[in-house]
Formats: C-alpha cells, sequence, structure tokens
C-alpha cells in the first residue's frame, strides 16, 4: 500500500470516529433524501393536479430558483458573520415549512397555483441561506490534510442518500400521492436539523470586533471571486449546464415519463441510476487524487452528461438509458469532490462562504430560465426533440471550458 493510500485511510478512520464530522454527515443524509425526494414529489404533484401542465409545472419550478438567485448572496454575507451550523439550520427549517405547506396544497387541490409558487419561493429562500454555510462548514470542521478524505466522504453519504430519495420518491408518489410525499419530506428537514444544531466548529474563524458594511463584503467577496480564472470559468459552464440539466430533469423528463414511460416509478429508476453512478464516483474520487483537479473533473463531466439526454431523445431502449444515467452520476460525483477540495483550498477561509455564493448565483444563474422554457418547448416540440435539444446542448457546454488555459493547467 503506498504511502498515499495509507494517510488516507487513517484521515477516514479518523473522521469516522470524530463525532462533528459523524454530526454533519447524520444531518447532510437526511437533508439530501427530503431535497432529492421533493422535486420528483412536486412535478408528478403538479402534473396530476386538475390543470396540472409542463407550463405550470415550469412557472412553479422557476418560482422556487428566483428567490434562491435573489438571496443567495446574502446567505454569503450571513454565513461568513454567523456560526455557519446555525445558518444551516434555518435554512432547512424554512424549506421544511415550504415543503409541508406545498404537500398540503397539492393535497387539497383547491389551491391557487399562484400560492404554489409563493410556497416554492420559500423554499428557494431557505436553500439560499443554507447552501453557501454547507459549502464552507466543512474546513470548520477538519484540519487541511482532512479535506480530501472528508469531502470524499461527504459525497458517499450524499449520494446514497439521492439514491434512497429517489426510489423512495418513485413508490411514495405511487402509494401516497405527490402531497403527502411533500409533507413527508418536510418532517425530514426537520429531522436534519437536529443534527447540525449541536455542532460545535474547532477551526472556526473568530468574529471580527467591528464589521465592514453589507456592500464591502459582497464587495470583497466578488473581488476574489473573479481574481480566479478557474472559479468563474467553471461557474459560468455551470451556469448553462444547469439549465440544460434543470430542464430535462425538473420538466421535460417527468412530462416524457407520464406520457411514455408509465410514469413517476419509471422516471424514479432513471434518477437511482444517475445517484447509483453518484455513489461509485464519491468512492472513486475516495482513492483517486489528480493534480489537474479541475481539468480531471471537467472531463469526466463532458464525457458522460450528455449521454442519457441524447439517448432519451432518439427514444433509446431504457436499460440503455439507465447506464448512461449511471455513468452521469459517476462523472457529477467526481467533479464535486475535485471541484469542493481545490475551492476548499485555494480560497482564503474568510471569504469562502460569499465565494461559494457567487458560484452557487453564478451557476443557478440560468437554471429558472431553463425551467421557464422547457415546458413550452415541450409543448412546441414534443418531448423527445425537446429532450434531444437539452443533450446536444450539453455536449458544447460542458466542453467549453476547457478552453481556458487556468482550467487545464491548474495543480491543487
Amino acid at each position: 500500500m503506498t504511502s498515499d493510500a495509507t494517510a488516507t485511510r487513517t484521515a477516514e478512520a479518523a473522521l469516522l470516529r470524530d463525532v462533528p464530522f459523524l454530526l454533519l454527515l447524520a444531518g447532510r443524509f437526511l437533508a439530501i433524501t427530503a431535497s432529492v425526494a421533493a422535486p420528483v414529489a412536486l412535478a408528478f404533484g403538479v402534473l396530476a393536479s386538475p390543470g396540472g401542465t409542463p407550463t405550470r409545472l415550469s412557472i412553479v419550478m422557476a418560482c422556487e430558483s428566483i428567490p434562491l438567485l435573489a438571496f443567495v448572496l446574502v446567505g454569503g454575507v450571513i454565513a461568513d458573520r454567523v456560526r455557519r451550523s446555525k445558518v444551516v439550520v434555518a435554512g432547512l427549517l424554512l424549506s421544511a415549512v415550504s415543503f409541508s405547506a406545498l404537500g398540503i396544497m397539492l393535497i387539497d387541490a383547491r389551491t391557487p397555483w399562484w400560492l404554489l409558487g409563493v410556497a416554492a419561493a420559500v423554499s428557494g429562500i431557505g436553500l439560499a441561506i443554507m447552501n453557501p454555510a454547507l459549502a464552507a462548514i466543512v474546513p470548520e470542521l477538519v484540519a487541511v490534510e482532512q479535506l480530501h478524505a472528508a469531502n470524499s466522504l461527504i459525497g458517499v453519504v450524499r449520494n446514497a442518500a439521492r439514491i434512497l430519495g429517489v426510489v423512495a420518491a418513485g413508490f411514495l408518489v405511487a402509494l401516497l400521492g405527490g402531497g403527502w410525499t411533500l409533507v413527508v419530506c418536510g418532517v425530514a428537514l426537520v429531522a436534519a436539523a437536529i443534527p447540525f444544531a449541536f455542532v460545535r466548529p474547532r477551526n472556526a474563524l473568530p468574529l471580527p470586533e467591528s464589521r465592514t458594511s453589507f456592500i464591502a463584503d459582497l464587495r470583497d467577496g466578488w473581488s476574489e471571486f473573479r481574481s480566479h480564472e478557474w472559479v468563474w470559468v467553471v461557474v459560468l459552464q455551470s451556469s448553462l449546464h444547469f439549465a440544460c440539466y434543470a430542464a430535462a430533469i425538473g420538466v421535460i423528463g417527468p412530462a416524457l415519463a407520464t406520457a411514455e414511460l408509465g410514469g413517476a416509478k419509471a422516471w424514479s429508476w432513471l434518477l437511482a441510476s444517475e445517484s447509483a453512478g453518484t455513489l461509485l464516483g464519491a468512492v472513486l474520487a475516495m482513492r483517486w487524487k489528480p493534480h489537474r483537479t479541475i481539468l480531471a473533473g471537467v472531463v469526466a463531466l463532458a464525457v458522460t452528461m450528455p449521454t442519457p439526454f441524447i439517448l432519451l431523445g432518439v427514444d433509446a431502449p431504457l436499460p440503455t438509458v439507465m447506464v448512461a444515467m449511471f455513468f452521469t452520476g459517476v462523472g457529477m460525483s467526481l467533479i464535486a469532490v475535485l471541484w469542493s477540495v481545490t475551492v476548499q483550498v485555494k480560497i482564503p477561509a474568510h471569504t469562502l462562504s460569499r465565494v461559494s455564493s457567487y458560484d452557487a448565483l453564478g451557476s443557478l444563474l440560468m437554471s429558472p430560465i431553463g425551467l421557464m422554457l422547457a415546458g413550452p418547448a415541450v409543448v412546441a416540440f414534443g418531448t423527445r426533440p425537446a429532450m434531444l435539444g437539452c443533450g446536444l446542448l450539453l455536449v458544447i457546454i460542458t466542453m467549453a471550458a476547457l478552453l481556458s488555459r487556468d482550467v487545464r493547467t491548474l495543480r491543487l
């Protein structure tokens, strides 16, 4: 066994005995399980409601994405000023209220559509508050030499939760309906907040006695963000990537499954295949430590991401699409771990939440547009042509980041 492999195993074993880190893993497992199941439940719940159409689903999904974009920079500043575990708890509880409210409205089936949009917007605010804190909380708990092992273990837990979430969503939606499944997701998010309430960071920066203004904090975060070419290039790529991915996963896929694949169960199995791939990717990332982390992650995503959407677009057999979705999950998981480690090592800790908030803002900036266009695209072109279009755009988008020399050459 090499010295690197021995060091990795030692770091993993130490982390699995560390109570604050185990609390983080438990909270993330519950939160991700619920957060993955909820969009599936919402999509099929809306489509099954009286007057539910792909266009209305697009609007409801976009109502979550727009507040997420509007408040994510606020979340970044808050997370660099307040204990990050407290910020995560607040975000989880807001999302729990949103999911429960959405579920009750769908059960009642008489709720005006605009109220569904309002409830979805509350979830977006919760995510905006929570995500920058989550991105920066790991370096508060572990030493620098443990970051790769920590992010890899988080990847394993995250992707195991994704598998459970999508499989549970398919069965719960079929058994209980989308509304009750959303209520269950809300309860799960409350449970997820409990472990985070007991997390006590050991490497947190001391809070300054005097604070700069909110605008000054934003300006400092922006300066740090734009000073790294590899950061803003990949974030720009991600913005376009997530627009296509959100359209395909959030609207076009459920519409296709409803019309041609037999409903929520078939679609949840496709998502479960992707999630199984992300689990393998996280396990691989525990042992694979490329020196050019960003290049390796971008190439992995470019090779694997577009394939399943192209196959769905050309009416390939479902087992073939499931295999392609599996490898998409592998690529997504690899870049997630490699990106997290690189950002945590290369970005100063005192600006990490703010840089992460600009990352989230940029990455998700185009998602509402993708969601809003997805429903009309299904109506105008049909589900399979719309899905094929997403796949072909992803081929171009995922390769474009390789034009940057910084992306190709950055070393950890």
